[in-house]
Formats: structure tokens, sequence, C-alpha cells
């Protein structure tokens, strides 16, 4: 059995659905308050749910029992509800569930985390490299797939990029470059690494299958559209004063989010690729599918 935490997240909901796919016993982590659309659609997925929250070590006590690996996703940055910050959930929360697991004697952990050496220094980059480190001295045998900048989260609307009306908002210069991935990727190198060997006691990058800077990636929709796009840039001093000045440790690590943009995420996942060899989801294959999205509109 596989439990599932973070499943009710675009990634979590992912592998969910690939692991039933293969056959494999999924078990959804979901709260009393998760909205019932999506839970109908893990269970339509062929996994079991059980009730847990990452604040409360007596339910995921319940949740790990009779669990032979864990894979968490679970983040409060992009879905929160009322208690959830990222000390409670990126940081104690995730402690207390590798706490759990071990108690519970689960054999494998895997946790999807971020690139790594981002910068400045924020709540969120502590508490992941926190867990990472905690999980490698914990004894359960684990996997830590370090995801660089989803495609679907960063070239969406939500931050900006706004291919519908054929806008983008950029951080920074926009001239470096990143590993843009897409989350099924990331899920399909997930289900493969949590039973394998060979991802024993291993970090592993996990990005596309090139480095493109804001101002490529831009190029790439606009021949995909055929239309040029209005880009506004956000000079990196606006952010730098953002990060500065925001009030509270989530606001500061988005800010941070969007300099780490700035600075570039480069990545080499060959060594990844080579465990786990598949074809990547590129930029161009990305521009392609939201174009004729907006063409079924």
């Amino acid at each position: 059995m596989i439990l599932v935490v973070g499943a009710t997240g675009l990634l979590g909901a992912e592998i969910c659905s690939r692991l039933g796919a293969a056959g494999e016993a999924v078990t959804a982590m979901v709260r009393a308050t998760s909205a019932p659309g999506k839970v109908a659609e893990l269970v339509s997925s062929g996994a079991a749910t059980v009730t847990a929250d990452l604040k409360d070590s007596a339910s995921l006590s319940r949740a790990c029992a009779g669990v032979e690996a864990v894979i968490t996703t679970a983040s409060c940055t992009f879905s929160r509800q009322g208690g959830d910050s990222i000390e409670t959930v990126d940081l104690q929360g995730q402690l207390r569930l590798i706490e759990e697991a071990k108690k519970a004697g689960v054999e494998r952990f895997l946790q999807v985390s971020i690139p790594p050496d981002l910068r400045p220094a924020c709540a969120l980059f502590d508490a992941k490299r926190a867990v990472e480190e905690a999980l490698a001295a914990s004894g359960i045998d684990y996997t830590i797939l370090q995801a660089n900048y989803f495609m679907e989260v960063w070239l969406s609307p939500a931050l900006g990029f706004d291919y519908p009306n054929h806008r983008a908002t950029v951080y920074g210069s926009g001239e470096a470059p990143l590993r843009w991935v897409s989350y099924r990727d990331i899920a399909a190198v997930a289900c493969d690494a949590v039973r394998a060997g060979s991802a024993s006691k291993r970090t592993l990058p996990v990005g596309g299958p090139d480095d493109l800077s804001p101002n490529d990636v831009i190029g790439i929709f606009e021949r995909s559209a055929g239309v040029a796009f209005a880009v506004e840039h956000v000079p990196y001093e606006a952010i730098e004063t953002r990060y500065a000045q925001a009030g509270d440790p989530l606001s500061r690590s988005f800010a941070a989010l969007m300099l780490a943009y700035a600075h570039g995420c480069p990545m080499d996942v060959s060594e990844t690729l080579r465990l786990f060899p598949r074809r990547l989801t590129g930029v161009a294959e990305y521009a392609a599918s939201q174009g004729a999205l907006d063409a079924a509109r």
C-alpha cells in the first residue's frame, strides 16, 4: 500500500491516478474539509481515502498504519485551510509525518522538494531543506525529488502568464534560464522511484528537457500562437523590495520564489533520466496544448 500525502493537489492527484493505473494499491490522504469533487476524483481513479491532517499526529499514525511507502507532495503554498502555514504544514507537518511513518514501520518515503541552492533565504526554502535532512537521518529508506519550476503553474494566468490574452509577466530581466518541468513528468518519476532500488537513499533532480529563459519561453508561445505577447517585466529591485517588506513568511517566500526565478534555475537531469528513461514534456508541447485548449473554448 502506498500513501499519497497532498493527494488533492495537482501533483498528488496525478500520482494517485498513475499509481492506480499501474495496479498499485493507493490510499489518498484527504482532510475532512477537502473539496468533495476532488475526493470523488481520487476515488474514481481507484484510490482508497483516509482522513488525516499533517497538524495532527494521531491522525497521521492511523494513516500510516499498514503502509509500505509514503509519497508526500503536500505544501501550503498554493492551497491553504485554517491553521495552515509554512511552519505548521511544510515544516512541522512533514517532520511529524516522517516520525509517524517511522513508528509505523513504513519501508520507503519519497518527498517531492525544491531545487537546491535557491536564494534568498525564506521560511519555505528553510522548511524544505530541514525536511530533506530529517528524512535522510530518519533511518527510513528514502528518495528526494528536487523538482524545478512547474510550467503548469509558473506559465499560467495565475502567476501572470496569461496566454489566452497573449500577455506575460516576467520576474526580472527574463534572461536567466530555468528547467521548466511538467507536473506530469514529476509524477511519472515519483511513481517509478518509489519502488526502485536504484533510487534508494538518493536525491534526484527533476526538470524538463531544456534550460530556457522566460524570454525564450515567450518566443515559443508567440510562435505557437502566431501572435506577439504584451510583456511586463517586474524589475528585480521591485521584487527585492517586496521580499524585504513582506509581512509574513508566506508572502516573503513567494517573493523569494520570484527572486530565485529571476536568478535562474538551470538543472542537469541526466542522472535521473539514466535511472528512469522517459520523454520529457517541453515548453513547445505545453504551449501547443494551451493553444488547443483556447481554440476549443
